[in-house]
């Protein structure tokens, strides 16, 4: 994709400019929020404390606050995930991010993976918000400790679910090698193929972790993703 102004309003527009560090002040959720209008990115990502400070800054914006349920780990029980995800849409979250519970997929739940999601679903639906839109719900499957098997069943899931996107990472996660050395455990062409060829045109697919650059964002679009999550939306588009 040859980079020019329109092809970079493409790209930016699918952009949800992250910052979900712990140690994330007030002043990088203001500089994150300025730079999401200025550039024309689709949402920030927030961790949830910070939902109300970014809706207050991005009213009367086209830029959306999606935000972060049972993240990084997705341990929490399916009522602390329901419960949250309420919570921030009452907040001003019109985007969220769910991390799936990866003990039941590794255990072939797959209906409770499925429940799971689905009373996400509904929690965040039960949120009366007069003349907005639907809520979006992303699912992270965590690719990176997944089989191939595992993120089509995932998948297959959350489209059953009635979820809008799924997403390959939260970039948080930790993966090593035989000897020890930290392996990648973000985003990769592959993982975002096949959720695009699972999910076929019925849902988005959010690439996450790991995407630094020009190349790398174009990489996941020409591979099936129609969002992009990264801390480095300003250098995506800059460099």
């Amino acid at each position: 994709m040859e980079k020019n102004s329109e092809n970079i309003a493409k790209i930016a527009a699918m952009i949800d400019h992250t910052n979900l560090n712990p140690c994330a002040r007030k002043a990088d959720i203001e500089k994150l929020c300025a730079e999401a209008k200025e550039y024309g990115f689709a949402s920030v990502c927030v961790n949830p404390s910070f939902v109300p400070l970014a809706s207050e800054l991005l009213a009367g914006s086209d830029v959306k606050v999606c935000t972060v349920v049972g993240f990084p780990l997705g341990a929490n029980t399916i009522d602390d995930k329901a419960a949250q995800a309420g919570v921030t849409v009452y907040d001003g979250a019109r985007e969220v991010d769910m991390v799936v519970n990866l003990g039941l997929v590794k255990d072939g739940l797959w209906d409770d993976v499925f429940e799971e999601i689905y009373a996400v679903r509904c929690a965040v639906n039960d949120v009366m918000i007069p003349g907005d839109p639907k809520i979006i719900l992303k699912v992270i499957l965590e690719t990176c400790y997944l089989s191939d098997e595992e993120i089509i069943k995932c998948c297959e899931c959350a489209e059953k679910a009635g979820a809008d996107f799924v997403k390959t990472s939260t970039g948080f996660a930790i993966l090593k090698g035989p000897d020890g050395k930290l392996l990648p455990n973000g985003a990769t062409t592959h993982a975002v193929s096949l959720m695009r060829k699972t999910v076929g045109g019925h849902l988005g697919v959010k690439a996450s972790g790991g995407i630094h650059n020009w190349e790398e964002a174009v990489a996941m679009v020409e591979a099936g993703a129609s969002r992009i999550g990264a801390s480095a939306g300003v250098q995506i588009i800059n460099n």
